[in-house]
């Protein structure tokens, strides 16, 4: 592939210093665990389902551990000293405390109840590495589409109707299914259960509609001979939870951003911060990829300006993954085609950013986002917007590749919608196949010079994030010209100090591949 010729060391130095911000805000926040940090250790152990009144009984107990004054300890080991001394299982102790008749307390022999907790997460780390094994081999035994995937979305509200169009655009030649999330999910402060039928905008995310979505997805796959990846949201206040039950009924990728809900949903920074990093690790040992929503800064702030604040967030994105034990292919950091169509030369603009985050994370599986800002509604001129989207995707080899609808700004798309979609892009993928290693970028070329303006604005802002600390950087509307505080936004009171004696045994597990 052509390269354009850019300074190694600035892009060492851009991303050492990204590698200070995020390890300064994992010191930090390695102090505290959080109620849905809690919640998904519960969900691993063994516990789901809900109350006579519809609360989920994850819910339930990590809210009585919480009034009991232990949930500073870690809801694991509190859980297998229940298991223990009870002899039931962990779904029977959560029963028994929602209905009353069980209180928990401070395990007496505390290294019995982390033995204990250590081996059923040991069970399920080993589940969970089943289902791992399980996509490895279906992508050896059917294949898998052509990068750049075809990444396509449905969005009915009621997934029985998900699936159905699932199907029929897994057989147009989609390669990737994502399962839009109902919208105001991100700020519910528990996971609905159940299959829904009912949603706005899209469909709730449960560990039910996961299912029942994957099992469709396999069943079509093995009709059109090619392994189809399941993506769903996992971000909001239930962030490690959906990693959870994503990693139990094998989702492929996940929404997954560092900052995205402190900017977009003003979810509390602490809280996205503690919450990520386990949802992350979790999301690593399934072997799901993570999408990242740097996209999403264009939709607020000028693509042309702020290009340099999408490819800082991507550094930071990026070794916030590491700490997690995401390896680079597991890394969909996000970006979008999103140039002001009226721009002079826009095209070429969107050429240097795309090949830009190509060559700054060569081993990251890219995902790349369509116009979508600056679409009118006129579909014939959304139809080319898609096309030179399409080319861009082509040339800069990128690995998943949204695509981009004609009807943006009008509806939700159609069935027929997504067929002309897949058509444009598989029309443009074929007929420029290998055009990426026929041409080279003119040196010292409009191309080549916006690239490296852009590398230049990302190491000094980098520096700058880096004196201040991102909590601060943050505040100050850095990305996507969005402000938020540390104390501010949703769900700091979900926020817990741990105490000397804190155990939690998926960290150890996880980050070492369950030895």
């Amino acid at each position: 592939m052509s390269h354009l010729q850019l300074d190694p060391t600035q892009i060492d130095r851009a991303r050492a210093s990204a590698q200070r911000i995020a390890r300064a805000v994992f010191d930090d926040m390695s102090r505290f665990t959080t109620t849905t940090v809690e919640r998904a250790t519960v969900r691993l152990l063994g516990v789901d389902g809900v109350d006579e009144n519809g609360v989920p009984l994850p819910n339930r107990l990590v809210e009585h551990l919480q009034g009991q004054g232990l949930l500073q300890h870690g809801a694991a080991t509190v859980l297998a000293a229940a298991m223990q001394a009870q002899g039931t299982t962990a779904q029977q102790v959560a029963d028994a405390v929602a209905a009353g008749t069980l209180v928990l307390q401070k395990p007496v022999n505390e290294e019995a109840a982390r033995a204990a907790a250590n081996a059923l997460a040991q069970t399920r780390c080993e589940q969970i590495a089943t289902q791992r094994c399980h996509r490895d081999t279906q992508i050896q035994t059917l294949g898998e589409g052509k990068a750049p995937w075809l990444y396509l979305i449905v969005a009915t509200g009621n997934i029985y109707e998900d699936v159905a169009q699932a199907r029929a655009a897994a057989e147009q030649g989609a390669d990737i299914i994502a399962v839009i999330r109902s919208t105001g999910q991100s700020l519910l402060d528990y996971v609905p259960y159940g299959a829904t039928t009912e949603g706005f905008g899209g469909t709730y995310a449960t560990q039910e509609n996961f299912r029942l979505m994957r099992a469709a997805l396999d069943e079509v796959g093995t009709k059109v001979g090619r392994y189809i990846r399941l993506t769903n949201y996992c971000s909001g206040l239930c962030m490690p939870e959906i990693a959870a039950m994503g990693a139990m009924e094998r989702l492929d990728m996940m929404l997954n951003d560092s900052m995205y809900g402190i900017i977009f949903r003003d979810i509390n920074m602490q809280r996205t911060f503690i919450d990520q990093f386990f949802s992350r690790m979790v999301n690593a040992y399934a072997g799901i990829i993570i999408n990242t929503g740097e996209d999403n800064y264009l939709t607020t702030a000028d693509a042309y300006e702020a290009a340099h604040t999408v490819l800082a967030s991507q550094l930071i994105n990026e070794q916030f993954a590491h700490l997690s034990g995401l390896e680079p292919e597991q890394m969909g950091l996000g970006h979008a085609f999103e140039i002001n169509p009226d721009l002079e030369n826009g095209f070429l603009w969107e050429i240097a950013h795309a090949q830009l985050v190509r060559q700054v994370f060569p081993d990251a599986c890219l995902k790349y986002m369509p116009p979508t800002k600056h679409m009118t509604g006129n579909i014939f001129k959304g139809h080319i917007q898609d096309a030179l989207f399409n080319m861009v995707s082509t040339l800069t080899q990128q690995n998943i590749h949204l695509l981009g609808m004609m009807t943006e700004a009008i509806h939700t798309p159609f069935i027929q919608d997504r067929f002309l979609a897949i058509q444009n892009a598989k029309y443009v993928f074929g007929t420029m196949r290998d055009l990426h290693s026929e041409i080279e970028f003119k040196s010292g070329g409009k191309i080549e010079l916006r690239a490296q303006e852009v590398l230049a604005q990302t190491e000094k802002i980098l520096a700058e994030i880096e004196a201040m600390g991102l909590p601060a950087a943050i505040g100050k509307g850095t990305f996507a010209e969005i402000s938020r505080t540390p104390t501010g936004g949703k769900g700091l009171d979900g926020v817990i100090a741990k105490s000397a004696d804190y155990y939690n045994p998926f960290p150890q597990l996880m980050l070492n591949g369950g030895n």
